[in-house]
């Protein structure tokens, strides 16, 4: 059902009640992998979406791109649930994995043809964006070498250009910095400024705290599936009174001491 909330929403990207629950026959259990998740994304917001392994991280992630349905609630999209027109959603999405999973035996240039015909673009705005992307990725060189030969870097930034080549309105960032060199990285940060300023809406999932910190404008922590905490990155570092967000978070999700944690280690395998 939509709620009042959603009808004229100003929200680009909003969320209702997301939950996914996955039933374990072998325990005669229900996992519940995401309870009640309330989003609300603004165009212009960058959304930085964190928490600990099965937090439930992936599993919005899925749900919003539309790869995965949920047991209840609801995605809407400027006011309109997504599943009554997941087709033209998906078009208005721009989406990079956290797995490259690409075809090797394409060349880079040939797949990003593919992904800008499937999403209806004309060949000479495909052969423009392209040549134009490739050029800023350094990956024009590599244009015609099949992409098995690629190395992981090479293979992020083909996806992050199959991800941006038809202007996406909404952009959903799984782990983007993967195998990234350190000039691909800092030209990404830049990008995802550029993109929140151009009214885009972001959705950033990553483990990279201070990148985070420095391309995010709001946070939400998830763990066990369900909201921790949510704010601005200063909100969170202010309530918990914490130098930084990696801080802040570690607090939050009470995760083992780093510093004790590394010096076990360094005594356990020096026994």
């Amino acid at each position: 059902m939509e709620s009042s909330a959603v009808a004229g929403s100003t929200f680009a990207v909003e969320t209702v009640g997301l939950t996914k629950r996955y039933p374990m026959a072998w325990k005669r259990k229900i996992l519940v992998a995401l309870d009640h998740l309330d989003l609300q994304i603004k165009p212009g917001e960058v959304y930085g979406l964190l928490g600990p392994n099965g937090s439930g991280k992936s599993t919005t992630v899925k749900i919003i791109t539309g790869l995965l349905e949920p047991s209840a609630g609801s995605v809407f999209f400027n006011g309109a649930n997504i599943k009554h027109d997941l087709a033209s959603y998906k078009r208005i999405v721009g989406y990079v994995p956290e797995e490259a999973n690409l075809y090797p035996f394409l060349t880079g240039l040939e797949y990003l043809e593919l992904i800008g015909r499937l999403r209806g673009m004309k060949g000479s705005i495909i052969a423009r964006r392209t040549g134009e992307m490739l050029e800023i990725f350094s990956m024009t060189p590599h244009r015609h070498s099949t992409i098995g030969t690629y190395s992981k870097g090479m293979r992020q930034r083909i996806l992050l250009i199959a991800a941006l080549m038809h202007n996406p309105d909404l952009i959903i960032f799984d782990e983007p910095l993967s195998g990234l060199d350190v000039t691909s990285a800092l030209i990404f940060r830049e990008l995802v400024k550029a993109l929140s300023r151009a009214g885009k809406s972001i959705f950033y999932c990553s483990h990279v705290l201070e990148v985070v910190e420095r391309v995010c404008s709001h946070i939400i922590i998830l763990q066990n599936g369900k909201q921790l905490a949510y704010g601005t990155v200063e909100d969170l570092k202010t309530f918990q009174q914490m130098p930084s967000l990696e801080a802040a978070f570690a607090h939050l999700v009470q995760e083992r001491d780093a510093p004790a944690s590394a010096a076990a280690l360094v005594e356990a395998v020096s026994r």
